[in-house]
């Protein structure tokens, strides 16, 4: 089959009405993917994030804290799912793969949360304490904002990586759009494995457009507000 064939297999797949509804249809798949995935961004942002801009503003320990996160790059999150799978977390439902993909998106977000802080122009910062802003108000006023792009950033390389890695919640038997390429594997079904890509693929497209067009809105919304 060349791949204009298995491209057009794939779409026909994913025009089958079929596929879309009904116990683990397309829909249910997606659903099950946008909610582990959204869960585990979502912690590991209140856990990152407010670290991360913390010892930025500190300037003190950022550098140690976020070495000691990029290990985590260097674990294979089937590796860490696989272990929790065989652990008292196994009964848990999703809470294992929300956990792995906690620890995978940590880094990017700590890294870019920290250093963004700490690239904020020294000389903004102390005009801001010459105005006589306290600790808190320079934060707020000044670096938060400034360091906006950076950390924003740090935000869609975590969420684009959590979409794509969410996949392999599949291989333990979780649910999400990754059950859909194992089905296709499982009954040698080509057009099938494609059209599970496709839509991992474009899952993760259009998170990473949302979270463009909501850093434009609120760079604008801020340079509105400074007029």
């Amino acid at each position: 089959m060349g791949e204009t064939g298995i491209v057009t297999d794939a779409w026909g797949w994913l025009t089958t009405g079929a596929h879309w509804t009904g116990e683990g249809g397309i829909g249910q798949r997606l659903a099950e993917h946008v909610y582990v995935s959204g869960a585990a961004l979502l912690v590991a942002s209140a856990l990152a994030l407010p670290l991360g801009l913390w010892l930025g503003h500190l300037g003190r320990g950022g550098a140690l804290a976020v070495n000691v996160s990029n290990v985590g790059r260097a674990i294979p999150v089937f590796a860490v799912l696989a272990l929790f799978m065989v652990s008292p977390l196994r009964n848990t439902g999703y809470v294992p793969t929300v956990v792995a993909l906690v620890l995978f998106a940590m880094p990017p977000l700590l890294t870019n949360a920290y250093v963004g802080v700490r690239e904020v122009d020294r000389a903004a910062v102390r005009a801001a304490r010459g105005m006589g802003m306290t600790g808190g108000q320079v934060f707020l006023r000044v670096e938060l904002p400034l360091s906006r792009p950076v950390v924003m950033t740090g935000i869609r390389s975590a969420a684009v990586q959590v979409v794509a890695t969410a996949t392999v919640a599949a291989m333990v038997g979780q649910g999400g759009l990754g059950r859909i390429i194992t089905a296709g594997f499982a009954t040698y079904d080509t057009a099938q494995v494609v059209a599970g890509a496709v839509l991992v693929a474009l899952l993760a497209l259009l998170v990473e457009g949302v979270l463009v067009g909501a850093d434009r809105l609120i760079g604008r919304n801020r340079r509105i507000a400074e007029r």
